[in-house]
């Protein structure tokens, strides 16, 4: 039995039943003062009967999520801890749809909501919540274009506070002494040396023709442009980077070699490059395009030419996609991690040479708990730069990842290909490591 505290001490009890929580080291309080769980605990709250409500109408993840996107429910202390804990219990431990309630749950939850006077209409979702998936066809340019919009131009001003000045929205590469807490790499040096170390597998020269598909808010461009004297046309469908990547060329005195514009990858159609990178992209092009991307970019590298393929893997075997989880709905729209095997199958079959893979997992998690801890140190300017609602998702979703990249239920990895023909590449790895 949950040991519970407070004059009512049933709320917080029945509210560790519907989570399946009992027996897990993780405190639960709720609004009229009662908890239950271990002392000492990570502590998650239930700060209002309107987060009970949420939960009445959308059992499972989906009312979870919104509640606390609106601030309904909050872990004030340390969110690592607390969404680990929360993540040992039966319902969130395994991938996936979440579980649907259990008569016994779902008779616990009706119960405490008419004791409790939580019964009432549904409430509105967050307004930072997507609605995406009910318009349009998945993956069209529209669709896309859209769900791009949703997740990048949330304001410069806040990706900044995030990101810091390296404006690099990927995973860095840290040293062998970097710790997850302080070590003596920084956050900025850890990305520049990931940006240097792909452009180094591209095997960038002086002249060379670039494109950097996916391309943020310019910081690949900038440094290949500057340190390898090459060409770089980046793509973006994020008008917001758009606009700021092409304020920092012009500032770094680049225009003549860097060009970036708002565009699908699918109408690009001035190759061909000598190289492409595409770093974080292919999350967002989808199981279903994926072989249409690999022929584009196939078709748009000159014989010889390398492309490097930076993404997230899914590493916890075949899943159903549960579009009412809390990435698709306020993270991702329509982001779909393919495993390493279907990247490298895709790519290989779309006639392109595997040359180098390498896995970057242990460093995304070092990464995200740089921008959480960025995050939390600037909250009130990241709130004043975008919305409460906006804040609280990013230090979820920044949070959850990194406890997925540390378990390896998700990994990153940089797949060097070459288009067949042209110049041979490099017997050894020496040339980029």
């Amino acid at each position: 039995m949950a040991k519970t505290t407070g004059a009512a001490p049933r709320l917080a009890e029945a509210l560790a039943i519907v989570l399946g929580t009992e027996g897990i080291p993780l405190r639960l309080r709720a609004w009229d003062g009662s908890e239950a769980g271990p002392d000492g605990a990570p502590v998650v709250e239930f700060r209002s009967r309107r987060a009970l409500r949420r939960m009445l109408w959308s059992p499972g993840q989906l009312g979870l999520s919104r509640a606390y996107v609106a601030g309904d429910i909050d872990a004030p202390g340390d969110i690592f801890a607390s969404f680990a804990a929360l993540s040992s219990a039966g319902k969130f431990a395994e991938p996936g749809p979440f579980p649907p309630l259990s008569a016994k749950e779902t008779w616990t939850l009706f119960r405490t909501a008419v004791l409790t006077g939580a019964i009432g209409p549904n409430p509105a979702p967050p307004p930072e919540e997507s609605r995406i998936h009910r318009h349009g066809r998945r993956h069209s340019k529209t669709r896309d274009a859209a769900a791009i919009s949703h997740h990048y131009d949330v304001g410069n001003d806040f990706y900044a506070l995030v990101l810091g000045p390296s404006m690099v929205y990927s995973c860095a590469v840290w040293n062998d002494q970097t710790d997850a807490d302080d070590g003596p790499m920084s956050l900025e040096a850890a990305q520049e040396a990931k940006i240097d170390l792909v452009c180094r597998k591209l095997g960038l020269q002086p002249g060379m023709r670039v494109l950097d598909v996916g391309c943020g808010w310019g910081s690949f461009a900038l440094h290949a442009a500057r340190q390898f004297g090459v060409e770089v046309v980046g793509v973006t469908l994020s008008n917001e980077q758009a606009g700021l990547a092409r304020k920092r060329v012009a500032d770094a005195g680049l225009t003549d070699r860097v060009d970036i514009r708002v565009q699908d990858y699918r109408d690009v159609d001035d190759g061909p490059f000598d190289a492409i990178s595409s770093i974080g992209m292919s999350e967002h092009v989808g199981r279903e395009q994926i072989s249409r991307y690999v022929s584009q970019l196939h078709g748009l590298l000159r014989p010889g030419g390398r492309l490097l393929n930076h993404a997230i893997s899914w590493n916890a075997g075949p899943t159903s996609p549960d579009p009412d989880s809390f990435l698709p709905r306020y993270v991702f729209p329509d982001g779909e991690m393919l495993s390493l095997a279907d990247m490298i199958g895709a790519l290989e079959s779309g006639g392109l040479e595997v040359l180098d893979v390498e896995a970057l997992r242990r460093h995304y998690a070092l990464t995200l708990r740089a921008w959480v801890r960025n995050l939390e140190e600037r909250w009130e300017e990241a709130v004043s730069a975008s919305s409460p609602g906006r804040a609280r998702i990013w230090r979820l979703y920044m949070a959850a990842s990194a406890l997925g990249f540390e378990d390896g239920l998700t990994g990153v990895n940089q797949v060097l290909v070459q288009r067949p023909g042209g110049a041979k590449p490099p017997l050894r790895r020496h040339a980029w490591i």
